[in-house]
């Protein structure tokens, strides 16, 4: 293929709301930046959801103030029927101990993502060492759908913009599963790189972005490895289609960039409001990359403070991830970003790149952005709570306790007078 036919090529594959892709589809449209949080549709309640992992709940939090816990929902009401199919199936039993031995620490694995459904009726759950997404019912905690992915372990989910749609990593068959989620019907999939991990829409809903972070759970830890850990990769695909759209491969940008000793394994993610940039995090590294969509390249890193009570052995780094967790403000100013095995989270400027406080915490494993947007919350995976830090001044300003190895925080809505499903 000649240069020029290349960089048209390359330019029609943008795949975001970037200035450039607008160009290049003809579309002519101007990059807006992300709506700010409104009211919350009419009889229903903005909230939190926190997924406590090991301990197979869900707990509902206020989304803004003191963050208070308004109710806590089963989240396996099935357990003894999976558990009875596991153990039925040598080969189905072997993924779940493998699971429960390796990212699961020892643990079980019972509620890695949710969202709620747009009416506010229902979450809808992935749960890995069940290998499915179900949907719950709020009012009664009793299953509405239920939908085993490919393989055996299910793992990050994204929701579209709309709220109808629910994108789920199935990680041991390098798939993602679109779904309905009021049906749970599959839409579509498509094919990842190996271990495929976070997804993402676009604020359109016109693409899906997901990231694959290969084997993190083999002692192959080492710099000179790498090249054991499978196939890393970022897929975009058109939300609709599901067909493929672009791949990029950090690790030839990466190169470019001079950081030959980095990971190209692309964990947690961040987008500006108008996704003309990506802020991610890879394996291994205390800090995080920016990456500008147009240009296809690796603009700025950010190395930040590493804890000297931090084991330097990388085999002893909870899933190959030094650093877990991102979110940006909403004016796309500040990023917070968790240290996972560092033991804090801190706010950093997106301008100059300079960290604020480092607020203490106990693995800190996701971050996400209050109701109101003033504050980034992290999960605590490491003391069974969540924790609120103010974008404009880095300090912590709430704290609440929650379930056992809390991960994924997510806002939602649910019914205004609803305090919990009812007793059954």
């Amino acid at each position: 293929m000649s240069a020029p036919r290349t960089r048209t090529a390359r330019r029609l594959l943008l795949g975001s709301l970037t200035a450039a892709l607008a160009l290049a589809l003809g579309s002519g449209g101007t990059v807006t930046a992300a709506p700010a949080p409104g009211p919350a549709p009419a009889g229903l309640r903005e909230v939190m959801l926190v997924g406590n992992n090991w301990d197979g709940t869900a707990d509902v939090i206020e989304s803004t103030g003191d963050f208070s816990r308004i109710a806590r929902i089963d989240v396996i009401p099935d357990r003894n029927r999976r558990m009875w199919e596991i153990g039925l199936n040598p080969v189905k039993l072997a993924f779940f101990l493998g699971i429960r031995q390796g990212p699961g620490e020892g643990h079980d694995q019972f509620v890695d993502d949710m969202y709620a459904t747009p009416d506010g009726s229902a979450i809808v759950v992935s749960r890995p060492s069940f290998a499915d997404v179900v949907s719950i019912d709020l009012r009664t905690g009793a299953l509405n759908w239920r939908f085993p992915v490919s393989g055996f372990r299910a793992d990050h989910m994204a929701v579209s913009p709309d709220g109808t749609r629910v994108a789920v990593s199935a990680s041991t068959s390098n798939t993602v599963h679109v779904l309905d989620i009021a049906t749970g019907k599959e839409l579509g999939s498509f094919a990842t790189g190996d271990k495929p991990h976070e997804n993402v829409f676009t604020a359109d809903g016109r693409y899906l972005w997901n990231m694959s972070i290969g084997e993190v759970t083999t002692a192959l830890d080492a710099p000179a490895l790498d090249w054991t850990k499978g196939d890393r990769r970022i897929t975009v695909v058109d939300a609709r289609t599901f067909e493929q759209v672009r791949v990029i491969d950090m690790r030839a940008r990466l190169d470019a960039f001079g950081r030959k000793d980095l990971s190209d394994a692309v964990r947690p993610v961040a987008f500006t409001p108008d996704e003309s940039t990506l802020y991610f995090q890879v394996s291994f590294f205390n800090g995080f990359l920016e990456y500008d969509v147009a240009t296809d390249r690796i603009t700025r890193v950010k190395t930040l403070p590493q804890n000297p009570a931090t084991d330097p052995d990388r085999t002893t780094w909870v899933n190959d991830s030094r650093h877990h967790g991102m979110s940006m403000s909403p004016d796309g100013e500040r990023l917070c970003v968790a240290a996972t095995m560092d033991d804090y989270a801190t706010v950093v400027d997106r301008t100059t790149l300079r960290e604020g406080p480092l607020v203490q915490a106990a693995k800190p494993y996701w971050a996400t952005v209050s109701g109101d947007g003033r504050a980034c919350v992290i999960s605590e995976s490491g003391a069974d709570r969540v924790t609120a830090i103010d974008f404009a001044t880095g300090r912590a300003v709430a704290s609440v306790a929650v379930g056992d190895h809390p991960q994924r925080v997510r806002l939602a809505h649910v019914p205004a007078d609803w305090t919990g499903p009812a007793a059954r």
